[in-house]
């Protein structure tokens, strides 16, 4: 049958032979006489719809040779070099041994263990090769890398029979497989390839019935076959048997997942026609991925098993379950064929023959069976490879250049000199310890504060405000300024202010700014460590462990042995503030100002009074100099001073027994006019020294903790490193790089070396 019969327009070159095997390997090119049409990024939506709208719905088949047609595409078999492509990509990085970065469009096949998996890809390789058994024969994903090659002698018919023995070499010369973890070798035996998946399998999952995602590589060699890549996949499973583990239905099912839910992967869900598609296991699970179908080719096995007077019409018109690039059914050999060792070349021509001559299908007989699927597949994953090639390109070079620059940052497995090594180290830490303080350094954040600026947020937010919320009253009360002023004077009551009263409590509140002055050499203590942090982070000290321990614990150490000193100096100011207090401070509030300024504030409460004949007010009333108070008037109780509720007129008894005072005489009453007026003066004059004070140590404290915390590491890092690192006797172990560094080295190596030669690959195609 000729093809371009099939198609008008469409131009295809194909060997024909004895027998119905495939013989042609298309490949998707442009024709420069014809329009070409890019495939947008819809896939395959944009083709299967221009035929949609032009075939009648009981007519409409699944995405063939005429799609390519109607698209402005041309067919040469000859061509292969897409597909011939992404082999290559597949075989990089599975020799490197690293898992592959890139999605390479592949086409997966999914389906239960009874579906006719097997059956379907050794129709389509068109040679018995396939582990055979009970159970999950199919244990880790097989990448068939089918190549079509043109045949150098007579064409040799496929399959086992009496005359051929397909482990002669001389036989069966132009057809053969090679495995892509025996490189070199040869199989033309294809009863020995069986073998080697077998061996190979177990290597990796044992004797058990246990998988691994772990992919074999088999390339065939044919000129019976198209170029195509194929990933055949374990059949899925519901209930354990024999050996296998109890989760083996989700360990199945997560590794077909892992593969099918890639957007480049085309899905070949697998399904028997005897049973009902809604139950499809390869179906169901590819709608999980794929919800509307784009990407998904049904295949129905076991057609010519179906009961007699149904047929799969239905489903391949897309009535049942519609996918976009549709369905093909074909016949497979039964149980019996395949254990009398029956050609696969005599099943194609029975599968050939029954869909020519079944009422329902003759019509149709062209895109029915498996060569019609080979085609098929064959030209979608072309046309696949030519829409995301430029993904891939892009994808290739993009992850070369993030592992080439992880790699430099790994740096090599030995720079040089261990002694040359360590001091280029320390030489670089300590400048770039003095940078970040400076804010000099080159990643400057523009999210958050950093270095020498979180320094400064300490000194002049954290700090200054922590010293300005020192309230110097509200420890000391008014009755205990009271009862200081009379403790002061003595034996004697004092005629003005004391000055020892307010010394004693200005000294009290100022040693009161101790504690957040050291809260504040902790803070920036704090912050440094937190700098050596950020730097111990980098990718150079990831590398050596050792070395960054040692660095920790030098650094810090040398923080601490600075904090003693700038905390004795904090100590010192405070001490300096309390020791002696001037109060010929320029800023300073004097006893003269204070008392003026209190009486002010009592004059302005009193009322005025008024002379009723003028309405002028009237001058304040001068006391007699020599007025005294009478006895009467201090015994009339109006006097309430510090003593008076021990001499208050109720206790007469007591006034006249004269009673020694209790052992503890405490303030009592209420403050006289007298005592408030002391009282406030002194809070004035507490107030206004202690606010110099304040500013003071705002000022000092800062610049005490910059001269020996901050500047004097800054200044003295490098000798302190050289001191306590560079001894000849632990360079070496310093040096001793991390088991993550040289794994992950080793791993962005095989990267980089997988992905330059990607690179050259997919550069070769324009």
């Amino acid at each position: 049958m000729s093809t371009s019969a099939i198609v008008p327009g469409v131009t295809v070159i194909a060997k024909s032979t004895s027998t119905p095997q495939i013989t042609t390997a298309a490949t998707l090119s442009t024709s420069p006489s014809t329009n070409s049409r890019v495939i947008n990024k819809e896939g395959f939506r944009s083709i299967q719809d221009q035929v949609d709208r032009e075939t009648p719905p009981a007519n409409r088949v699944s995405f063939s040779l005429d799609m390519a047609a109607q698209a402005g595409y041309s067919i040469n078999v000859n061509d292969p070099g897409l597909i011939t492509l992404v082999n290559k990509l597949q075989d990089v990085f599975t020799t490197v041994g690293v898992q592959n970065p890139i999605d390479l469009p592949q086409i997966a096949v999914v389906g239960s263990q009874s579906s006719g998996k097997s059956s379907v890809l050794e129709n389509i390789v068109g040679r018995d090769f396939l582990p055979r058994g009970t159970g999950i024969v199919t244990r880790r994903p097989l990448i068939l890398q089918l190549i079509n090659r043109t045949s150098t002698t007579h064409p040799q018919t496929n399959g086992v029979n009496g005359e051929i023995k397909s482990s002669d070499r001389e036989s069966n010369v132009d057809e053969w497989g090679e495995f892509l973890h025996i490189p070199g070798q040869k199989f033309h035996d294809f009863n020995k390839i069986r073998e080697e998946i077998v061996k190979e399998t177990e290597s990796k999952t044992g004797r058990n019935a246990g998988i691994s995602p772990a992919p074999i590589n088999l390339r065939i060699y044919s000129p019976n076959v198209l170029t195509l890549t194929l990933v055949d996949l374990p059949g899925l499973t519901k209930v354990p048997v024999g050996d296998q583990p109890r989760d083996i239905e989700k360990q199945i099912k997560d590794m077909v997942l892992k593969q099918i839910q890639k957007p480049n992967a085309i899905i070949l869900a697998v399904t028997a026609a005897n049973t009902d598609l809604a139950n499809s296991d390869g179906l169901k699970l590819a709608r999980e991925v794929d919800p509307e179908g784009q990407r998904t080719i049904g295949v129905l096995t076991k057609v010519d098993l179906m009961d007699e007077g149904t047929d799969v019409v239905e489903i391949l018109a897309g009535r049942i379950i519609p996918l976009r690039l549709g369905y093909v059914p074909v016949v497979n050999r039964g149980q019996r064929d395949i254990e009398n060792k029956k050609a696969i070349s005599f099943a194609l021509e029975n599968e050939k023959n029954f869909f020519e001559n079944h009422k329902a299908y003759r019509n149709k007989s062209s895109y029915c069976g498996t060569p019609y699927l080979a085609r098929k597949l064959n030209l979608i994953l072309m046309m696949h490879i030519k829409q995301t090639l430029p993904d891939i390109k892009a994808r290739i070079s993009s992850s070369l250049q993030k592992y080439a620059a992880e790699l430099g940052t790994l740096g090599d497995s030995m720079l040089g000199n261990s002694a040359n090594i360590v001091l280029n180290i320390i030489t670089e830490f300590a400048q770039e310890y003095r940078t970040v303080l400076d804010g000099n350094n080159q990643e400057l954040s523009s999210v958050e504060l950093s270095g020498g600026a979180r320094i400064s947020f300490v000194f002049h937010e954290l700090y200054s405000n922590g010293v300005k919320a020192v309230d110097p009253f509200d420890q000391v009360k008014d009755i205990d300024i009271r009862t200081i002023l009379y403790n002061s004077s003595g034996s004697s009551p004092a005629l003005f202010v004391g000055t020892t009263a307010f010394e004693l409590i200005v000294k009290q509140q100022i040693k009161r700014l101790e504690e957040p002055s050291l809260k504040c050499v902790s803070l920036v203590y704090d912050e440094l460590v937190r700098i050596l942090s950020q730097l111990l982070n980098k990718q150079l000290f990831r590398r050596y462990p050792q070395l960054k321990e040692k660095f920790h614990a030098v650094v810090v150490s040398f923080f601490k042995k600075a904090m003693d000193p700038t905390n004795k100096l904090v100590r010192d100011l405070v001490a300096m503030e309390s020791c002696y207090i001037n109060t010929g401070h320029p800023d300073f509030l004097n006893g003269h100002r204070a008392m003026a300024i209190v009486n002010d504030r009592h004059n302005a409460a009193k009322p005025t009074q008024v002379d009723p004949k003028t309405g002028k007010p009237l001058p304040p009333a001068v006391p007699p100099r020599a007025a005294s108070p009478s006895l009467d008037a201090i015994s009339s109780g109006n006097e309430t001073g510090f003593f008076g509720s021990f001499f208050a007129p109720k206790n007469k008894k007591k006034m006249a027994a004269m009673e020694s005072p209790p052992p503890q005489l405490k303030a009592s009453g209420t403050l006289s006019e007298k005592e408030g007026q002391e009282v406030e003066v002194i809070k004035l004059l507490i107030n206004s020294y202690f606010n110099i004070t304040r500013r003071t140590m705002i000022d000092m404290v800062p610049k005490a903790i910059m001269l020996t915390l901050v500047q004097f590491t800054k200044v003295e890092m490098q000798r302190e490193l050289l001191e306590n690192m560079y001894r000849t006797n632990e360079l070496d172990d310093l040096l001793k790089e991390s088991d993550y560094t040289i794994r992950r080295r080793k791993e962005c190596q095989q990267m980089v070396e997988s992905l330059s030669r990607a690179s050259e690959i997919v550069s070769q195609v324009q």
